[in-house]
């Protein structure tokens, strides 16, 4: 009987071992990561941005939302929030508590679909069958049917009252202590919302810094914003890949970035100009699967240093 069902009931073990590291440790286990990117003119001084995205804050995540508070200890010249704040729709009050003290300094925002829809239950699997075929989001696959409606427009007016911009297919000024950082928003590209033909033309001559600001890290997107000459872009959307393989690294992004990009820092060209890009991995999960393994939740807190300098 050992030897029949010996190995079987070990794999048994061990998965449910995982399961419950990557449900009841890790997906809890925030992290902040620290990156230095060399974008700014020669001669200005560094600024301080702090990246926070894909909360998917659900009613009773107090330890989050005591984390994402404690956030504001590092005193950040601007915040930026690269969206899907929400996985349940009751959950928009603790989301503005949560950011209430971050939204203490200058902020700006963009929305992901889960901000503007609520979660289904999906089989994981579905990530690699539309990573094989091509087809993400709205992008290639039939319109959702039957969607729930998140109120975002209660999260948006939380947003705009403390004073943080909208970037939605927009942009938007931000004064830090005499310095003005030009910001070009767009709203979700996973859900074919992004309308690039409003902001493009590049970066203004009149402010001192410019810079990109999206959800879903799509090639499109990615495309204009470095043809256009922005020297960063910030995003969010692919949770780091969510469950990778140690060692190896994530499986799917959940749009068309490739894998080697999926989190952190990297670069980006199209037209034979190179954008930096920032993908945060992001502090939440979708409500359904709650789970993190070799990709633990994050935000970052990304120093911007002068053209040159090490990074």
């Amino acid at each position: 009987m050992r030897a029949r069902y010996g190995v079987p009931l070990g794999i048994m073990a061990a998965g449910a071992a995982g399961l419950a590291y990557a449900a009841g440790f890790e997906a809890r286990s925030f992290r902040l990561r620290r990156v230095t990117v060399p974008v700014l003119p020669p001669g200005m001084r560094p600024l301080r941005v702090l990246q926070v995205s894909d909360i998917h804050m659900v009613s009773g995540q107090r330890k989050k939302q005591r984390w994402l508070q404690s956030l504001a200890g590092l005193r950040p010249d601007f915040v930026i929030n690269t969206g899907d704040n929400l996985s349940d729709p009751e959950a928009v009050p603790e989301v503005l508590d949560a950011l209430g003290p971050l939204m203490e300094f200058p902020g700006a925002y963009v929305f992901g679909s889960n901000d503007y829809y609520g979660p289904k239950p999906r089989n994981p699997a579905r990530y690699l069958l539309e990573k094989t075929s091509g087809r993400h989001g709205l992008n290639g696959n039939p319109p959702v049917v039957g969607a729930i409606h998140n109120p975002w427009e209660d999260l948006r007016d939380g947003f705009d009252t403390a004073g943080w911009l909208n970037l939605t297919n927009t942009r938007g000024v931000l004064k830090v202590e005499g310095v003005s950082i030009e910001l070009t928003g767009l709203d979700d590209p996973h859900i074919k919302r992004d309308r690039y033909a409003r902001v493009a033309g590049g970066p203004s001559e009149t402010y001192d810094f410019s810079m990109g600001v999206v959800h879903a890290p799509y090639l499109r997107v990615l495309d204009a914003y470095a043809a256009d000459g922005y020297p960063l872009i910030l995003a969010g959307h692919t949770h780091g890949g969510q469950l990778c393989i140690p060692f190896y690294g994530a499986l799917v992004t959940n749009c068309d970035l490739d894998t080697d990009r999926v989190k952190g820092l990297s670069t980006h060209t199209a037209e034979a100009r190179t954008s930096y890009l920032h993908v945060s991995a992001g502090c939440g999960t979708n409500r359904y699967t709650p789970v993190r393994f070799a990709c633990p939740p994050e935000a970052t807190l990304l120093t911007l240093v002068g053209r040159g300098q090490p990074g």
